[in-house]
């Protein structure tokens, strides 16, 4: 438990990987399906520019299928979120867990000095968590 602590208090930017994914807000679902399927991401940030116009997750892939939406016709800027959390790459890895909890969200966005840099998801959280706890069991 005190490595789960120490790990909470580590920077959220080394959660941070590759390159952000991002799909044009034109896109439909299935392809914005597809670049989630090939890059192997849950989340794609929606439009090029800085700040992003939204952000679509699997969870609104799932949704819009579930109200019958045609993947094959509805784009993704329609079922994109807009109102995006931030937070600051040097924020605490407990910090950004409180954050999502409090405003109720899977995917916070990171940024470092105003530029989008990176997503953290609360499957990187658990993961990193979980992580933790394997370590101390092996030693």
């Amino acid at each position: 438990m005190a490595d789960a602590l120490r790990f909470g208090s580590l920077p959220v930017s080394v959660l941070t990987g590759e390159q952000v994914v991002r799909v044009n807000g034109g896109a439909t679902l299935c392809e914005a399906a597809d670049i989630m399927t090939a890059s192997a991401v849950g989340a794609l940030i929606v439009g090029d520019g800085d700040p992003p116009a939204g952000i679509v997750s699997e969870r609104d892939l799932v949704t819009a299928l579930a109200a019958r939406k045609d993947p094959t016709a509805t784009r993704t800027e329609e079922v994109a979120h807009t109102n995006l959390v931030w937070c600051d790459g040097d924020a605490t890895v407990s910090e950004v867990a409180e954050l999502m909890m409090e405003q109720y969200v899977r995917h916070v966005l990171v940024q470092d000095k105003g530029r989008l840099v990176g997503i953290v998801s609360a499957r990187d959280l658990l993961g990193a968590y979980a992580s933790e706890d394997i370590d101390d069991e092996e030693q």
